[in-house]
This record gives structure tokens, C-alpha cells and sequence, in this order.
């Protein structure tokens, strides 16, 4: 199937179920870009961080109504109808209390960045994670006139995923993914760009069940949705005996080209 007839891929699968490996393979085979939510927030968070703005987020946040205020309030509030601005404040908002972002709040940060991605060659990596992150989605793609050709799901198992997660170490500068076993960094530091690589704080065995359940509730419902509106899923394993770039290629293209 030629690269141009692929216009947007959805990449999902238990935390630490070795996920990037396949969208990397995505990426080079189909010339698409990594879209994730995680880098959506911190691009987000990082232009209302260097806006600079020192009031306090609360006046921002109707108590009575669970909501933030109209937009043009905000934009008064703030000194700036900048999107990009507000949208981090918005996620800010939140990020800084320690809860849990609510959909559409996350649909709205996404929904922006996608379009600056004209809603085309992407692969979506973290979104969407809820049924009605699901559902926006697909009113999103109809309405842009875009599409999703399939949802990759990467399969593995709760003991395998603890396992791997326990040794997964982040480059901080450039966000390689490394595991000590099966694709460790040179003597601690990132092969693309020499900085030490470092474990996520997250990355303990009671909060990475926690993060499995939160896939079984919340996900799975989310890939039942897609599928059932016409969006073929794709399953690769996320295991392989032997762990090597022609491997976790041929592992992907094998089951992909079956379905293209």
C-alpha cells in the first residue's frame, strides 16, 4: 500500500506493553509523525509557563458550574486571546492540583494541536484512552473530512509489562525509550544525544497495576467503540523472544499488510 494512502494510525496497548518500538516502525514505514498526548500537554503547560502570567488559577474555575469561565472572560483575565495560552492555562489548572484532567478538556487541547497537523499523517499515541475521548474523535475525523486507517494494539501480558516497566529508563532531553535488558542505553546515557537517562517516578509495581486496571476500565471500552464504528485493530505482540529492530519491524508490517 503506497505511504499516501495511510492518513492516520492509532497506536495503543497496556502501559509498558512496548509501544513506541511499533509506532517507530510506523513512522518510518508509512512517513508519518508521533502525535502524543503527553507532548501535546507539555507544549501546552510550557507557552502559558513562558507567558508568565502569576495570578491565581482559581478565578479562572467556576465553582458553582464545575467549569471554567467563558473564553472571553478569560482572555480578559489573562491579557492575551493567544489559544495556545489559554489552553495551558486550562491544562495547568489541573496538572498543578494533582487531578485527573477531564476529557474535554483533553479533547480540546488535542483537537487544537491535531489541527495544526491539518488532522492528517499522525500517529496517535495516548488518544484516545476514554470512550468519549473515542467518540469526539470520530466526530472530529467526519467533520475534517480525515480518517483513522487502524488502531494498533501492541498485546502483552500484566506480569511481562511489570517486568519491562520496572527497567524502562527515559532519556529526559530527547525522550528515547531504553530497558536495561532488551535495549539498554551506553553506560546510562542516551544513544541519540549522550544525556543520562533516568527512571519515571511512576514506574513501581503498585502504580503500574493501577495503570492496568485504568486500561481494562477505561481503554478497552474505547477499542470496542472504534471497532465497532468500522476501525479495524490490529494486534502485534509486544513480547518478542528475540527483541531486535527486524524483528519488532516484521513483527508490525506482517500484521499490517494483512489488513492493507
Amino acid at each position: 500500500m503506497p505511504t499516501r494512502s495511510i492518513t492516520n494510525v492509532i497506536v495503543t496497548g497496556k502501559s509498558g506493553a512496548g509501544k513506541q518500538p511499533r509506532i517507530d516502525v510506523l513512522v518510518e514505514e508509512f512517513g508519518l509523525e508521533q502525535l502524543s498526548t503527553g507532548n501535546i500537554f507539555r507544549s501546552y503547560l510550557g507557552k502559558f509557563n513562558e507567558y508568565g502570567y502569576e495570578g491565581d488559577l482559581k478565578e479562572f474555575w467556576d465553582e458553582s458550574k464545575e467549569r471554567f469561565i467563558p473564553d472571553d472572560e478569560i482572555a480578559e483575565k489573562l491579557g492575551t486571546s493567544d489559544n495556545d495560552i489559554m489552553l495551558g492555562m486550562k491544562a495547568k489548572y489541573f496538572v498543578d492540583k494533582g487531578l485527573f484532567v477531564p476529557d474535554y478538556i483533553t479533547n480540546e487541547l488535542f483537537e487544537s494541536y491535531f489541527a495544526k497537523k491539518n488532522y492528517r499523517n499522525q500517529v496517535l499515541d495516548g488518544y484516545p484512552r476514554t470512550l468519549q475521548q473515542a467518540e469526539f474523535l470520530l466526530k472530529l475525523i467526519e467533520r475534517e473530512n480525515s480518517k483513522i486507517d487502524f488502531v494498533l494494539l501492541v498485546e502483552n501480558s500484566d506480569e511481562m509489562i511489570i517486568e519491562r516497566t520496572v527497567n524502562r529508563r527515559i532519556c529526559p532531553k530527547c525522550g528515547k525509550v531504553y530497558h536495561l535488558v532488551y535495549n539498554p542505553p551506553d553506560n546510562g546515557r542516551c544513544r541519540e544525544c549522550g544525556a543520562e537517562v533516568v527512571q519515571r517516578s511512576d514506574d513501581t509495581e503498585e502504580k503500574i497495576r493501577s495503570r492496568l486496571e485504568e486500561f481494562r476500565k477505561k481503554t478497552v471500552p474505547a477499542l470496542e467503540y472504534l471497532e465497532k464504528h468500522g476501525i479495524p485493530v490490529v494486534k502485534v505482540p509486544g513480547h518478542l523472544e528475540e527483541f531486535t529492530p527486524e524483528n519488532v519491524r516484521k513483527s508490525v508490517m506482517d500484521e499490517v499488510n494483512k489488513l492493507l
